[in-house]
C-alpha cells in the first residue's frame, strides 16, 4: 500500500448536492426550499422567541415582581463560624481581611454577622453589618463591635 493507492471505504463518501443548477439536476426550481413563505426567501432569519405568529411565551405570561436596583447584599456569617475561626487561628480580633484569608468571603462581598451559634471567647469583630442578637452576644462577652 502506498499513498497514491489510498481510497476511502466503499459508500463512506457522498458528492454534495448542487442546489439551484437547473431542472435537469432535479434540484432546480425552488431549490429544496418549498413554495413561497419567509423560509423560501434569501436572508431569512427567525427572531429569537418567535412562535410563528402565535403570542410568544414571554408576552403571554404576566409580569410579576420587582427588582430593587439599590439592594445591598451581604454575605451572612454566623457567630458559630466566628468561634471556630477564633479557636483555629487563635484570633482576638476578627476583621474582614481575616474572613477573606480564611476563605469565608471574597474581597468584593459585604459581611453581616448573624446570631446563630454560640460565642464563648471574647473577640473584637469588624464587619459591615450586625444583627441585634449577634451584637448583644459579642458585647455580653466583653468583645467590641465595629461597623465599617
Amino acid at each position: 500500500m502506498k499513498l497514491h493507492n489510498l481510497q476511502p471505504a466503499e459508500g463512506s463518501t457522498h458528492s454534495r448536492r448542487r442546489i439551484g443548477r437547473g431542472p435537469g439536476s432535479g434540484l432546480g426550481g425552488t431549490s429544496t426550499r418549498g413554495h413561497k413563505g419567509a423560509k423560501a426567501r434569501s436572508g431569512y432569519k427567525k427572531k429569537i422567541g418567535f412562535e410563528g405568529g402565535q403570542m410568544p411565551l414571554q408576552r403571554r405570561v404576566p409580569k410579576s415582581g420587582f427588582k430593587n436596583i439599590n439592594r445591598v447584599e451581604y454575605k451572612a456569617i454566623n457567630l458559630g463560624v466566628l468561634q471556630t475561626l477564633a479557636e483555629s487561628k487563635n484570633l482576638s480580633v476578627i476583621t474582614v481581611q481575616s474572613l477573606i484569608d480564611a476563605g469565608f468571603i471574597s474581597s468584593k462581598q459585604l459581611v453581616k454577622i448573624l446570631g446563630n451559634g454560640s460565642l464563648t471567647t471574647k473577640v473584637n469583630v469588624e464587619a459591615h453589618a450586625f444583627s441585634k442578637s449577634a451584637e448583644e452576644a459579642i458585647k455580653a462577652l466583653g468583645g467590641n463591635v465595629t461597623k465599617l
